[in-house]
């Protein structure tokens, strides 16, 4: 579909409705991932495990019900740092089984089933609901997607947006705070349609481009993004294309390979997480300028390199962010 029919169609689409939501009626059943919870009440003890989540609830306006957070790549967003400093943080990166249920939670909000799944690193959704206590894990890491197939998983179907506003709307309806719901989902259905419209006044031949996330050392193949991920859908909603064609979420490829493809533009992950050197995105640049196969690349001697937020490659609120600083890059190329 040409960019500016998506992007009339996007508009149409964010029309704002005049009706207001019902309220929740309790016990609510939710479908979520395989299984379907059983949601008493508005939850008023949340432990987050995954920043998107934290900031999912944030944004709802529902900070004074979280107790503790976890899995963090960066700083939380400005807006809610305040809110933020006095939460408790159980773990920078995967908390504890026992850190978790010791907030002594009526709900975990997760974002990666990796984190609390069938091979969970914090614990099966069988050990929650064991002590009562609902996990929901975000649909945009479930659905269309096996993660029981490569490093993270690998997905079945390409990523839809959809997914992630129908996280925002269960987890207004858990909470019974549906309008908020409503007008966060067209504020960030406008901001898309907003990068769509900007990226269909580009001329020329579609960009190429690669998504670099991080890697275990630099001197091994990068972990980068696959053709049915969240940086695709970013690619592909702004007339894009990636010059990866795996299935799984981020999968390893080599240098030569990408020096092959020659992408238009390189994106580079930034994040305060330090578990691999790569994480480190100075450390990704110096790395690209000094290899023999990468710096011959026509991205880096053309320093045509996006710096963006390692969150906003997740399906979170800061994709958006993410989506719009791709378009201005796509611009100014």
């Amino acid at each position: 579909m040409p960019l500016r029919r998506l992007a009339a169609l996007l508009v149409t689409l964010t029309l704002p409705t005049a009706a207001l939501a019902a309220s929740t009626a309790y016990p609510l059943s939710v479908d979520n991932c395989g299984q379907t919870l059983t949601i008493t009440h508005a939850p008023q003890k949340t432990v987050t495990i995954g920043q998107a989540a934290t900031e999912m609830l944030y944004a709802l306006g529902l900070g004074k019900q979280v107790v503790g957070t976890s899995l963090w790549f960066n700083p939380v967003l400005p807006e809610y740092q305040a809110l933020n400093d006095n939460i408790d943080r159980l773990a920078d990166n995967a908390p504890s089984f026992e850190s978790v249920i010791g907030k002594r939670p009526d709900f975990v909000p997760v974002q990666f089933e990796w984190m609390v799944g069938p091979q969970g690193a914090v614990g099966t959704r069988e050990q929650f609901q064991d002590l009562h206590i609902p996990t929901y894990i975000l649909p945009s890491d479930c659905e269309g997607k096996n993660n029981r197939v490569g490093a993270d998983g690998t997905r079945l179907e390409a990523f839809r947006v959809d997914t992630l506003y129908k996280s925002l709307r269960q987890l207004a309806q858990i909470y019974d705070v549906q309008d908020r719901g409503e007008q966060l989902i067209t504020r960030y259905q406008q901001r898309l349609a907003h990068a769509v419209t900007q990226a269909s006044t580009h001329d020329g031949q579609p960009v190429s481009a690669l998504f670099w996330f991080s890697s275990p050392d630099l001197n091994v193949d990068p972990y980068v993004a696959g053709r049915k991920g969240i940086p695709n859908f970013m690619l592909d909603t702004l007339g894009m294309r990636n010059v990866i064609d795996s299935d799984e979420e981020w999968p390893t490829v080599g240098w030569e390979t990408i020096a092959k493809a020659n992408p238009d533009v390189l994106v580079i992950a930034r994040m305060d997480r330090r578990r691999f050197p790569a994480d480190d995105h100075e450390k990704k640049l110096a790395f690209l300028r000094s290899d023999p196969v990468t710096r011959n690349m026509d991205a880096v001697k053309n320093n045509r390199i996006v710096i963006m937020d390692a969150s906003a490659m997740e399906s979170s609120v800061r994709l958006f962010d993410g989506i719009e600083q791709l378009a201005q890059a796509t611009l100014a190329r």
